[in-house]
């Protein structure tokens, strides 16, 4: 009897569906090339392109196969049709395909296309192993190689020449380049921190705030931005947003040179003396670093403030020798014996140079006038260009003065540019005016003056008179030769503007002027009076060489027209009689 057959009972499979799609094949590809199997690598990798044909990475995958197995030919006809065909973007190719044809023994195209790699590659990944190539092609071909406009560097020959402009302290040359290379580059955060800085040191605070700020959206950890807006909220004194921002830089420990300067110096101008030590000292145990004047006198400056005075000696020492032709280290030093003994406290600039009160007491004593290291120091010139923009009114006046004396294109753009600002000063407006012609600068100029936005002509006098006589310039000129060297810019301007009041108000009644050295000597005299400096008719008579009396009739004509004598008693209730006659 034929056992009765039971209806097989269904039970949940076990088994789990293979998908069989591009990512499947590429994993099995990629196992076998751990294994070195090329040839099934290859295989799995030609499955791969059969489901995603227009996936370039898959070619470019099977391409890299058939090169370590040797078939360069197919492996170029295939990298060929990814930059032509399918993702011209993927440039790696044409480095890929230099290597095929180098492994070939085709040194030209092997050129050809490594010269492609280096023109259309942003990004420079093999860009190291490129230009070793060319060194090696250029043997085999005995022949130069092919110049090349390498895409991956575009800007950085302009962002180091930017670099170079920012620290000879040409900020307005250096912003046109910075803006530029953003322009074209928008993501190269170096140029966009050096324009951020740029800024900052023309003053231009909103400017400076607002280009870091955008740093940081593109990078949020991007430690120079960090530092450079660390420094931007002290000057602003935005305390409750430097807190925190002083806390984060406090635990960051950064490993490259430098990134650890950065932060270093950041800390001691923030005053975390403390953490600029120990990132000094971190420097300092660097082989590589330890001949460096700079770097012992910033440690030395941390040290000092933290109290380590012998630490500080011993590094200011060190300095000495290492520079032994400066008066930093020494001056320093003599310093040193002032904070022991509670005279002084402890110096607080982080930077390799003597402090701008002691670089202007020295400029003061010398007659030559502004030291060219001092025209060329970007912080003496960042820090004229800012008080131009933020300093008070007698602050403002000294630096038009110091700025005329420096006299170079980035001067006269920011003189050119205060003229133009409608809140500021008018009297000042003019000193700038009168500095602007005096260093060379005889076109119109742009201005505005009693609200009114005007066109000063190219003469050196800004008068409202119909005419204006040769007779009259002589005077001008007279006065102002002999008064160079003994006055200043401002008190040469207002010479100049009571001479213009004097004609304007006596005119068209102008007394004859025979003799230009007798009133060119009455308007100095006047000029050192309203300045409050000591000066006698004897010794103005003696250097125009005229008579006392001729000095002393042209000043009281001058003073009865234009009321000197009670416009200073006006200002100084103590004074009468014009003194030291």
């Amino acid at each position: 009897m034929k056992e009765k057959k039971h209806a097989a009972v269904s039970k949940p499979s076990k088994v789990i569906p293979i998908q069989l799609d591009a990512t499947f094949f590429f994993e099995r590809a990629v196992r076998s090339l751990d294994r070195l199997h090329y040839d099934k690598a290859l295989k799995y990798f030609r499955r791969a392109v059969d489901y995603e044909p227009d996936n370039p990475v898959n070619h470019c995958n099977m391409a890299g196969i058939l090169s370590e197995m040797g078939n360069y030919e197919e492996s170029n006809r295939i990298l060929g049709t990814i930059v032509e065909e399918l993702d011209p973007s993927m440039t790696e190719c044409h480095f890929y395909m230099a290597n095929n044809f180098a492994n070939m023994e085709q040194y030209e195209a092997a050129e050809d296309s490594l010269v492609r790699y280096l023109e259309e590659d942003a990004e420079g990944q093999f860009l190291d192993e490129a230009e070793e190539m060319m060194e090696l092609l250029q043997y085999e071909l005995e022949r130069p190689p092919k110049q090349a406009v390498i895409k991956s560097r575009e800007g950085l020959y302009e962002h180091d020449q930017a670099r170079m402009l920012l620290e000879e302290g040409k900020f307005a040359e250096a912003v046109r380049i910075l803006e530029s290379i953003v322009s074209k580059y928008s993501d190269f955060l170096a140029a966009r921190n050096n324009l951020a800085l740029a800024y900052y040191y023309m003053g231009l605070f909103d400017k400076a705030m607002e280009t870091i700020q955008e740093v940081l959206r593109l990078e949020p950890g991007n430690l120079h931005a960090l530092c450079n807006l660390a420094i931007f909220y002290q000057h602003a004194d935005q305390q409750e947003l430097l807190a925190p921002l002083v806390e984060l830089l406090k635990k960051t420990y950064p490993f490259h040179h430098e990134h650890v300067f950065k932060l270093a110096t950041t800390m001691g101008i923030l005053g975390g003396h403390e953490t600029a030590h120990r990132h000094f000292i971190r420097l300092l145990k660097d082989p590589s670093l330890q001949q460096d004047p700079c770097l012992h006198h910033y440690t030395a400056i941390a040290a000092s403030n933290l109290g380590r005075l012998q630490e500080a000696e011993r590094l200011w020492r060190q300095t000495a020798k290492l520079d032994p032709g400066s008066d930093i280290p020494k001056y320093y030093l003599d310093q040193l014996e002032r904070v022991r003994s509670g005279e002084e406290p402890a110096p607080s600039s982080y930077h390799y140079h003597l402090p701008f009160e002691e670089q202007f007491r020295l400029w003061e004593k010398s007659s030559d006038g502004l030291p060219d290291h001092l025209k060329r120091d970007p912080l003496v010139r960042s820090s004229f260009f800012w008080a131009l923009r933020h300093g008070d009114r007698q602050t403002k006046l000294q630096v038009i003065q110091a700025l005329g004396m420096i006299a170079d294109n980035e001067v006269k753009d920011a003189l050119r540019a205060f003229v133009m600002e409608p809140d500021e000063d008018d009297y000042l407006k003019r000193i700038a005016i009168f500095v602007l012609r005096s260093i060379g600068v005889h076109d119109p100029l742009g201005a505005v003056l009693e609200g009114k936005q005007t066109i000063v002509e190219s003469n050196l006098i800004p008068s409202r008179l119909p005419v204006w006589e040769e007779k009259w310039q002589a005077v001008l000129e007279a006065a102002l030769a002999r008064m160079n060297k003994h006055y200043d810019l401002v008190q040469q301007h207002d010479l100049l503007t009571l001479w213009v009041e004097y004609l304007t108000r006596v005119y068209p009644e102008v007394p004859k002027v025979n003799k230009a050295a007798g009133w060119a000597a009455a308007l100095e005299y006047l000029t050192a009076k309203m300045h409050r400096r000591e000066i006698s008719y004897h010794e103005v008579s003696t250097r125009y060489n005229v008579s006392i009396s001729t000095v002393s009739k042209y000043t009281k004509m001058i003073d009865e027209a234009c009321g000197i004598k009670e416009k200073m008693k006006t200002v100084f209730p103590q004074f009468g009689e014009f003194q030291n006659d």
